[in-house]
């Protein structure tokens, strides 16, 4: 059976396979089993009609820091429910920092937070979200 990776080398892994990172600018800024930070430059073509970010994006930046941090260990762990709270507003140009935290785990299931801040440090959105261990591998290739 082949070295279980590193956790940082686990989730840069799953960041390099992950299209949709590749699309918005996440970066992979730091990961262990129990944490990872990801980042995103903020464009005007993520912004809605109001000239504000799509809820949507800052959504997409908290569930990839929460999959980055649930897949660094050996298994494959899926979200399997989340919720979000906007708290402010957040322009074009702006940089957003995700911040997930498991907060509790068993066997196969883990509760996470995650805080998003802007460039300042302000908290603009708060995410709780759940992952659930399947049985594939997050090493693995995609289907």
């Amino acid at each position: 059976m082949p070295p279980t990776p590193e956790p940082q080398n686990a989730a840069r892994s799953l960041r390099a396979r992950d299209a949709s990172a590749d699309t918005f600018g996440i970066e992979l800024v730091t990961s262990a089993p129990d944490r990872a930070v990801a980042s995103m430059q903020v464009r005007s073509d993520m912004c809605n009609g109001f000239g504000i970010l799509h809820g949507g994006m800052t959504f997409l930046l908290a569930d990839s820091a929460m999959a980055f941090a649930s897949n660094a260990e050996e298994g494959m762990a899926l979200a399997s429910s989340a919720e979000i709270d906007w708290l402010a507003p957040v322009s074009a140009g702006d940089v957003l920092t995700a911040t997930a935290e498991r907060r509790w785990s068993s066997s196969r299931s883990a509760l996470w937070d995650v805080s998003v801040t802007n460039r300042s440090g302000e908290l603009v959105a708060i995410v709780r979200g759940r992952t659930r261990q399947t049985a594939g591998q997050a090493n693995s290739e995609p289907r």
